[in-house]
């Protein structure tokens, strides 16, 4: 199971997000989401515990809670969806 961080602070780190949740338990990975046009931060992060256990008691301890000046929404995250497109989908045909 990985954790969703939403409404994440533009400054946050890897190493930032690892001290908070290694409170709860084993942290074994964090990816902080870039724009690939601008390499910019995306403002929400996942993170993947050692056991189900600690995930679930960080999501219960974190959601709400306010870092880094903002209110976090902390869940489980969910499966990336199909279908979504892509951007060959949406370029203007040429004549």
């Amino acid at each position: 199971m990985t954790i969703y961080i939403g409404n994440l602070s533009y400054q946050a780190t890897e190493e930032d997000l690892k001290t908070v949740f290694e409170d709860y338990g084993t942290v074994k990975r964090v990816v902080l989401p870039t724009d690939r046009e601008t390499g910019r931060l995306r403002g929400f992060a996942f993170v993947e515990m050692s056991d189900d256990a600690s995930e679930d008691n960080a999501i219960t301890n974190l959601d709400g809670a306010e870092w880094m000046g903002r209110s976090l929404k902390v869940n489980k995250a969910r499966p990336r969806e199909e279908g979504g497109g892509n951007r060959e989908d949406f370029r203007k045909p040429s004549y």
